[in-house]
């Protein structure tokens, strides 16, 4: 195994340790305090900070990790989560609810750090690895996306299978205790200098980044927020209102995001390739986009006809949202490494990440006022306009990478021998 390959296992394995409990903690603290009875908005502003956090971290993680290097990143973020795991264990029964909902919101912004800053180290390690491993950059993209979100999927239903045999508080102690072992394991075996290089000195520099990054950022930010705004809230309370169990929410959940993941790592078998590693990638986006926006579309109408069997039809219809959402999600964590510079491509991750966790923290207020207001017909709506605006938003995406000047990149011709 050459060094590459050996540090893409390593800081991939870390990553799926911190997914792993990331995902318990979400369904932990959502169905915790539903059953608890607060309300949906409610429920959707325990993780506004947490997501409202990682457009930040993303940010500044980015320019971070290309100063001082991927390792003190990952460690920093590991270390971070562990800390927001331990504080929110520390929470009261005998609290006021103002008071708890504040301690909650200000743990989950640690742990909001904490992903964020993990996701664009691991993410820019594949980069800064990539280079070892000639051919690999689209298969790494698609297996590391797509394994960690399966992996957030067991999460998922750890988190609710913790709840019920645990507790809330036990359960905490156990994931802050398994990402203690994550973090020695990054100490001991990242290389002290991945992904180290020249920072930008300045903002302007720092957000300067090129038409492409900018393009697919905007997306982002409407594709995970047509995500997050059924499936944070609207999407697990409906079935829990149906009738569903907890552990059958969860579980449900939790299968749905393991397929989700399978389906993104084996997205390089799925879309077409191109010579230049761009001409056939992004068609490809702009077509993924359009199916997907369809589903959403015709999950609200069968909604509003509130045809038999709800549950399942909506069941049915997530599945060909996750498929399709699967297959753009990996086109587009693709593109932004290929579009992304080579010295500094922790930062042009960040600055993605920044507004994909944008999205994140826009699909979660909707999530909770749109079911509030109208159910998940409204959720369903609210989906379907974000994914018009992300399939407008990559009909501009550029299919080749060009200086100011207007000449072609040298190294765009050999996106495709990088990846």
């Amino acid at each position: 195994m050459n060094s590459g390959t050996r540090n893409y296992a390593i800081v991939t394995a870390a990553y799926w340790g911190f997914t792993l409990t990331d995902g318990a903690l979400r369904m932990l603290v959502l169905l915790h305090f539903y059953r608890l009875g607060y309300s949906p908005f409610t429920l959707a502003f325990l993780f506004l900070l947490y997501e409202a956090m990682g457009v930040v971290a993303n940010l500044i993680g980015g320019w971070l990790a290309t100063r001082y290097g991927i390792k003190r990143m990952l460690s920093v973020g590991l270390f971070l989560e562990i800390t927001g795991f331990l504080l929110m264990s520390a929470l009261s029964p005998s609290w006021s609810v103002a008071l708890s909902v504040a301690w909650v919101v200000g743990a989950q912004g640690i742990c909001g750090i904490a992903k964020d800053l993990t996701k664009t180290a691991s993410k820019s390690a594949i980069k800064a690895t990539a280079g070892d491993a000639s051919g690999q950059l689209f298969k790494w993209v698609a297996f590391f996306t797509g394994s960690k979100n399966a992996m957030k999927g067991v999460g998922f239903f750890l988190g609710g299978l913790l709840l019920q045999t645990l507790g809330f508080q036990a359960a905490l102690w156990a994931m802050a205790g398994l990402l203690a072992i994550v973090f020695i394991g990054v100490v001991a075996f990242v290389p002290p200098l991945m992904g180290k290089s020249k920072a930008s000195k300045s903002a302007k520099e720092l957000f300067a980044k090129n038409r492409g990054i900018n393009l697919l950022a905007a997306a982002r930010v409407a594709l995970f927020g047509a995500r997050d705004v059924w499936f944070v809230v609207g999407v697990p309370v409906f079935l829990y209102a149906s009738g569903w169990t907890f552990t059958m929410v969860s579980g449900f959940v939790a299968l749905w995001t393991i397929g989700y993941g399978l389906v993104q790592a084996v997205a390089p078998a799925i879309v077409r390739r191109s010579d230049d590693g761009l001409s056939a990638e992004v068609p490809a986006a702009r077509l993924w986009s359009a199916l997907l926006t369809v589903v959403p579309i015709g999950l609200a109408v069968l909604v509003a006809m509130q045809v038999p069997n709800l549950e399942w039809v909506v069941v049915a219809g997530l599945s060909l949202f996750g498929f399709a959402f699967a297959v753009n999600s990996s086109v587009h964590s693709y593109l932004v490494l290929a579009y992304a510079g080579s010295e500094k491509a922790a930062e042009d991750v960040g600055f993605y990440y920044s507004a994909n966790a944008l999205g994140r923290f826009i699909g979660t207020l909707l999530s909770g006022l749109l079911y509030q207001w109208g159910g998940l017909l409204f959720s369903l709506i609210g989906s379907a306009a974000m994914l018009t605006v992300c399939w407008l938003v990559t009909l501009a995406l550029p299919v080749q990478l060009r200086r100011a000047g207007g000449q072609a990149l040298p190294d765009a011709a050999s996106v495709k021998a990088r990846a």
